[in-house]
């Protein structure tokens, strides 16, 4: 199945138009803030004033500048004589261009779910359950949208298992699981990750409890003899006011009775049941009790336990055990966190015994996982479908980067065909055939460009300018007194902690293991006057920075989906914007299905 009308050709045309912006644009993402005053980066790729530069982004547009924008279309408004930037106009054109929302290669989040649902089929267990509470604005928007994803897929599958890779605390996890009643195996590398996740999802199960118990009241209240009356009345138009207020007290006190009960352990120390209090009239259970005495008939008291027979109180024992383990076992069955490395040649079925066809799902997984549960899902059998959001693309490997050296030859075990096949290292970038075969190099500091957020950068969210002005500066003072161009040691948040320029630098040098005294207060105070006024060149070139971080972004995201396309076993892949942007900047998502599942 084609992604949406879009084919392999047509998707590697586009590639093919941001790999030629890129190539000449790319110079400018890949240099490092840290060699900005070292090297006078500005000079170096820059051919106007950051005024300029900073004039265009506000708003200002030079007339003279805009004339030139079709002269210099071809080299995207880069000189071809320098190879400098000159025609700041026909730069940023050029980046919208070659942006993902202007190459129209993305699927709207509402589109993909008109697509798969069914529904006939379509259940959403548990949904009065609010699990914002649970989480932050951010994690709730991000995992809301991607549950239901993947909801959707697990029907369309017709399969009830979901694989959460790098499932961090669990908040998806605990989301499929309760919302939607799908055995989902969290796996996460972090053992404090996989406890913070048992817990969580304990606490929330026994809030679910609660609030399954006040729907289970309400329920029953409504069928109860003598509540037929507030639909009669409202069916008249005649005393709906008074049934409404009525059952609403009714409901208030239910409530009341639910929450005092929730699930606690069935017997105490010494074996004996515990007693539950007795209501007025004897009436032990909750929405009884919110019920007039001429609703029901009349019940006798419990017998206390002191009262009881041995025979009686082994066997309530034994019955309020028996309950407590099915419990245990069905709700553990459906989120069950674990420990574990995974790559792009584990063996699924040696961390999880039990699994059965599923679905893969990644959110945020960072740097090569979400590459590797991409290759994961074109290898393995039991998964049938995937939706992988990445991020962190600065920890990507490249399989082409110099400084990684040569690759052995290793073998990965692909159960759709008979035997091992022989491949290269598996890297995360690149994955498609496509870009494989031309060498492409991207670049860590481009990579790491590509998680700038240019959404909020555009409402005023601003960079950090002074940490990087600050760190700059430092790299001109390891240079002059230390004779150091790079430091083995990283620096570390020290701007955090530091009251201010002369006190960041003596912590830094402290980190660095160099000695402070070598330099004054008012030497190093002298530094940061004599290149203060060049902290607007800074600011610019991380402007233009930005603006190249959707065209990165997207490119790393075109291989992904390339590599999708090129597997015969793949019928529908599509890249979809699952979030808002401004509340979660890395939102695109990649949504695959395999060819044996039958076809939309």
């Amino acid at each position: 199945m084609e992604c949406f009308g879009l084919s392999l050709p047509a998707l590697r045309e586009k590639i093919d138009g941001v790999q030629r912006f890129l190539a000449i644009a790319l110079r400018i993402a890949n240099a490092h803030t840290v060699d900005f005053y070292t090297r006078n980066i500005w000079d170096e790729f820059i051919g106007l004033t950051p005024e300029d530069v900073l004039s265009q982004f506000n708003g200002n547009i030079n007339s003279h500048e805009t004339t030139q924008e079709g002269n210099m279309e071809n080299n995207f408004g880069f000189s071809h004589d320098s190879g400098k930037l000159v025609h700041i106009g026909a730069f940023l054109k050029a980046a919208e261009t070659h942006s993902l929302p202007s190459l129209r290669v993305s699927v709207p989040f509402e589109k993909l779910v008109e697509m798969f649902i069914d529904t006939e089929r379509y259940t959403r267990w548990n949904a009065d359950l609010d699990t914002d509470e649970f989480m932050n604005c951010k994690k709730a928007h991000e995992v809301q949208a991607m549950s239901e994803v993947v909801a959707l897929l697990a029907q369309h599958c017709r399969v009830k298992q979901v694989i959460d890779v790098g499932s961090g605390k669990g908040y998806l996890s605990t989301h499929l699981s309760m919302l939607y009643e799908l055995q989902v195996f969290g796996i996460d590398s972090s053992s404090t990750n996989t406890h913070g996740a048992q817990e969580r999802s304990r606490k929330l199960k026994r809030y679910s409890r609660v609030i399954q118990k006040l729907k289970k009241d309400a329920k029953e209240i409504e069928r109860l003899p003598g509540t037929g009356k507030k639909k009669e009345h409202r069916e008249s138009g005649m005393g709906e006011c008074v049934a409404t207020e009525k059952n609403s007290t009714q409901l208030q006190d239910t409530q009341l009775s639910a929450v005092a009960e929730v699930p606690v352990d069935v017997s105490n120390q010494l074996g004996e049941p515990v007693e539950c209090a007795v209501g007025e009239e004897g009436m032990t259970d909750p929405f009884l009790s919110a019920l007039s005495l001429n609703a029901v008939e009349p019940i006798s008291a419990r017998v206390p336990p002191s009262q009881l027979s041995k025979e009686e109180r082994e066997r309530r024992m034994k019955e309020n055990l028996e309950k407590k383990s099915c419990n245990r076992e069905s709700s553990s069955s459906l989120f069950l966190p674990l420990t574990s490395y995974v790559t792009a040649e584990t063996e699924l079925r040696e961390v999880i015994p039990e699994l059965k066809d599923a679905v893969m799902v990644g959110l945020h997984t960072c740097g090569d996982l979400a590459s590797s549960t991409l290759h994961m899902f074109a290898s393995k059998r039991e998964l049938r479908a995937i939706c992988s959001v990445g991020c962190c693309y600065h920890l990507l490997s490249e399989e082409f980067d110099q400084k990684r050296g040569h690759h052995t030859p290793s073998l990965i075990k692909d159960q759709m065909q008979s035997s091992p096949v022989v491949v290269t290292e598996v890297c995360g970038f690149p994955m498609s055939q496509y870009l494989r075969d031309q060498n492409y190099f991207c670049g860590r500091n481009a990579r790491m460009s590509a998680c700038l957020a240019l959404e909020r950068v555009t409402v005023g969210g601003g960079l950090p300018v002074e940490s990087l002005f600050y760190r700059a500066v430092l790299h001109v003072i390891l240079q002059d007194h230390f004779g150091a161009h790079k430091s083995e040691k990283r620096v570390g948040n020290v701007y955090s902690k530091a009251s201010s320029f002369v006190d960041y630098i003596r912590r830094a040098l402290r980190k660095l293991e160099l000695d402070e005294s070598k330099l004054s207060d008012g030497d190093i105070q002298e530094y940061h006057d004599q290149y203060k006024h060049r902290i607007c060149e800074m600011l610019a070139f991380n402007r233009l920075k930005v603006t190249l971080a959707p065209c990165i972004e997207g490119l790393i995201l075109l291989d992904r989906l390339c590599y999708l396309k090129e597997q015969e076993n793949v019928s529908f892949c599509a890249l979809v914007q699952l979030f808002d942007p401004l509340k979660s900047p890395r939102c695109y998502g990649l949504v695959a299905l395999k060819t044996d599942i039958k076809s939309l």
